[in-house]
């Protein structure tokens, strides 16, 4: 079982997200926003980090570059999920440091397979 957070600041997909996660076998949380995640993980490390690239305060792909400063979380598994389709958008999330991207809307299988493999990885 993996401890998660999920940064999201629309609440249905936080809870599809959490509730896949978490009927997989893993412990899951929502924050609503840049600002929450970054003071959650750093209180208490995660096993891994989902991220929107759209939240309020700060943008997921900021609380990527923070986290990536830190040497303390240098290699968290970190996924982006985001309603952002371009591969720019991709390339600059991956850029700052994420190690996988997924697109909105999403498969929640989906979502708990590529979970499962960053975890496996790292």
């Amino acid at each position: 079982m993996a401890r998660i957070i999920i940064a999201e600041d629309d609440p249905l997909v936080g809870q599809i997200a959490r509730d896949a996660l978490i009927d997989a076998g893993h412990g899951a949380g929502v924050v609503p926003n840049g600002a929450d995640a970054l003071a959650v993980i750093k209180a208490r490390r995660p096993d891994l980090v989902i991220l929107d690239c759209n939240m309020p305060e700060i943008s997921g792909v900021n609380v990527v570059r923070e986290l990536r400063k830190l040497m303390d979380f240098a290699d968290l598994p970190i996924l982006m999920l985001t309603g952002r389709r371009s591969e720019a958008d991709e390339e600059l999330a991956r850029f700052a440091g994420a190690n996988d991207y997924l697109r909105k809307p999403f498969d929640p299988d989906q979502l708990v397979f590529r979970v499962e493999q960053l975890l496996e990885k790292h």
